[in-house]
């Protein structure tokens, strides 16, 4: 009898082992899912106001999900195209980290970000590869979904004949002028941006340019087409046609250096097709944020067209916008 209660007693000891193990184990599971949950909450994408030492510039960030645990990313800077983060760091504390690695930047060292998600809002710092800190906040960037086909008005005319009024430039040096109806940066300076802004549209735009320059269409001043002598050359995301950084052609339908190209574009929220010198190259793709240069990354708001005139000669004609009512 002895021996038997001892080693009841014995297996019930080891019972109680188990089962404290196990509530542990639970206990652990537990925490490590409510971690998983708060990495969670960063997926997505995030329109990004920097205060580079007074001066605001627009940023862009993407986190998602690779596989089962691992969070990567892309970034956008106020310059450049898109970068890719090949970890998103997220502390038990919530405070987030991530390295972006150099793009255009002569340096080897990965600019850096730092922050935390508070009311569904990213604040922290960004220090740039140079070694200076920014401060940032950021916002959950809206769908832009439309839940109806657009009404369009009648086209508008964005050159006058005789001027350039009804645009300005970005910058204090206005190298644009119109000569013969033609919108003309002989020499690299500042962009050129019209006074009106749109919401959705449809755009008409020609263009021209010498050998080796580059120019671009930027939509709603947020989104770049890009504008450059690439005959020849395979298709790709930050040449002739492409959505800069993000939407590559499914061909490349550039002319030589010299010839009049056109562009149609239609944007609908984030949707947008672009037939460039009457072939269809990207057809009713979604745009996934701002683009290198953008002039500010609002964007639910609407937006002026703006023509990049920093990159080398460029000339512009019978542009002409269809707006939505």
């Amino acid at each position: 009898m002895k021996n038997t209660y001892s080693v009841i007693r014995k297996n019930g000891f080891i019972h109680l082992l188990l089962m404290a193990f196990l509530l542990v184990a639970l206990s652990a599971l537990s925490s490590k899912s409510a971690i998983a949950a708060d990495d969670q909450s960063i997926i997505g994408r995030w329109d990004l106001t920097v205060n580079m030492d007074g001066r605001i510039a627009p940023s862009w960030l993407e986190v998602k999900l690779s596989g089962v645990k691992t969070l990567v990313g892309y970034f956008v800077a106020d310059g450049g195209s898109a970068r890719p983060i090949s970890h998103v760091q997220v502390a038990a504390d919530g405070k987030i980290h991530l390295a972006i690695p150099p793009q255009w930047e002569r340096l080897e060292k990965y600019m850096e970000l730092d922050a935390v998600l508070e009311n569904d809002q990213l604040k922290g710092t960004i220090t740039a590869s140079y070694g200076k800190v920014f401060s940032f906040t950021g916002e959950r960037a809206p769908l832009l979904k439309r839940t109806a086909a657009p009404v369009w008005a009648k086209p508008i005319k964005l050159l006058n004949g005789k001027n350039t009024d009804g645009w300005h430039a970005s910058g204090k040096t206005n190298q644009w002028v119109l000569i013969d109806g033609v919108l003309t940066s002989p020499k690299s300076g500042s962009n050129l941006i019209t006074d009106q802004q749109f919401n959705d549209f449809k755009l008409h735009i020609e263009f021209r340019y010498p050998a080796g320059s580059n120019s671009g269409v930027y939509l709603r001043g947020r989104y770049e087409v890009q504008v450059e002598d690439n005959m020849g050359k395979e298709p790709s995301s930050t040449y002739l046609g492409g959505i800069y950084g993000f939407l590559t052609p499914n061909e490349m339908v550039a002319k030589a250096p010299g010839e009049w190209q056109s562009y149609d574009i239609t944007l609908i929220g984030r949707r947008v097709t672009v037939i460039a010198n009457g072939k269809a190259i990207i057809v009713d793709q979604i745009i996934p944020g701002i683009t290198g240069g953008a002039l500010d990354s609002k964007e639910g708001a609407p937006g002026p067209i703006m023509l990049q005139g920093d990159h080398g000669p460029i000339e512009y004609r019978n542009i002409v916008i269809t707006p939505a009512k």
